[in-house]
């Protein structure tokens, strides 16, 4: 990690491309706006193919790293977080675009010693009375979803603790980075924001909703078989490693038995393959999910029922159709998580 030195810039904003990026010079000049003389901006180059790295020169602020190789989400946010010198962290879609003051409201509060993540306010670009997400919700099986997606954004005007962060728009002191280790690179893509989320708040930090740092993102709900695959197999991930002892007890069984569900959902969707592979996966790195475990909550200040507390006891996303049987599992699965945090230890 690069030390800071004296006329370091004080922030540092991350932005990861990939693929075709048609709104990342807007958002670069957006966030370059907001930024003053001594801060910059770290373009992770993951493997953009339109060119666009090549034209961004009239900003001496920008600096472009990395050879296109595709690091994913976890892996690239981790080489710009290394490769920056600021002592303020922002995280920013290539695909958003910060609104004027934006910065400086997720910069302030951030600042706060309590604060270990201070979590930007996504609106909708297409609808930009409508937020995309004001932090994510997680199911107890380790599902997570973009927070309120579609509600009007005047119904999300306080600021809040939220159990995670959206990974599209955050800020983090240098100092609550380094202490945590930053993303954990295996997850590649999907739920490293919930990890990362859960790990801050095992150190006895909160992760706070920032109405006024908004920033419209050009958001694309899409379901695809190697998205699927990571998805699913990351959300257990997350209930492996990062659920304390006395909730993970309660929550295997309910997860063992809607294993099936999912696996149908699958099948219908089309990515069967995927689905098993992520079971393949975890049996073949299971070495990995005891030692992260161990690893994990070895720092987790956090009491089991304030964990559980955290968790959501319906699977409710606003962005997608419930399948049919859905309000008939979300029941069951509310019924049982009702019970079941009557019996998790203090």
């Amino acid at each position: 990690m690069k030390m800071l030195e004296q006329g370091a810039v004080r922030r540092s904003v991350v932005v990861l491309g990939y693929g075709e990026e048609k709104h990342l010079e807007r958002c670069l000049a957006a966030i370059c706006a907001e930024l003053g003389p001594s801060d910059e901006v770290v373009l992770v180059d993951n493997g953009i193919i339109d060119g666009t790295t090549r034209d961004l020169g009239i900003d001496p602020r920008i600096r472009v790293i990395g050879n296109g190789n595709n690091l994913g989400f976890a892996g690239g946010c981790n080489y710009g977080a290394h490769e920056a010198t600021g002592s303020m962290l922002i995280f920013v879609n290539s695909d958003a675009i910060v609104r004027d003051g934006a910065l400086d409201a997720l910069v302030a509060v951030a600042h706060e010693p309590q604060i270990g993540i201070a979590s930007g306010s996504l609106h909708l670009a297409d609808e930009p009375d409508k937020v995309n997400s004001v932090g994510n919700p997680i199911h107890y099986l380790g599902v997570t979803w973009a927070g309120s997606c579609g509600e009007p954004a005047a119904d999300h005007s306080l600021r809040r603790a939220v159990a995670c962060a959206t990974g599209g728009f955050f800020a983090m002191r240098r100092k609550v980075w380094d202490e945590v280790g930053g993303f954990e690179e295996r997850y590649f893509a999907y739920h490293e924001d919930t990890d990362l989320s859960l790990r801050v708040q095992f150190r006895g930090y909160q992760i706070d909703y920032v109405p006024d740092a908004i920033a419209d993102h050009f958001y694309e709900f899409s379901r695809n078989p190697r998205k699927m695959h990571l998805v699913e197999r990351n959300r257990l991930i997350v209930v492996l490693t990062d659920f304390p002892t006395p909730v993970l007890r309660v929550v295997l069984p309910m997860v063992l038995l809607t294993e099936p569900a999912f696996l149908v959902m699958a099948i219908l969707q089309g990515w069967t393959r995927q689905k098993v592979s992520g079971w393949m996966w975890l049996a073949r790195n299971r070495r990995f999910i005891v030692q992260a475990r161990r690893r994990i909550q070895s720092t987790n200040q956090m009491s089991p029922r304030a964990f559980a507390s955290l968790l959501e006891s319906k699977i409710e996303p606003p962005m997608i159709t419930q399948p049919p049987g859905m309000g008939v599992l979300n029941s069951a699965l509310a019924i049982y998580w009702s019970f079941a945090r009557t019996i998790i230890q203090r």
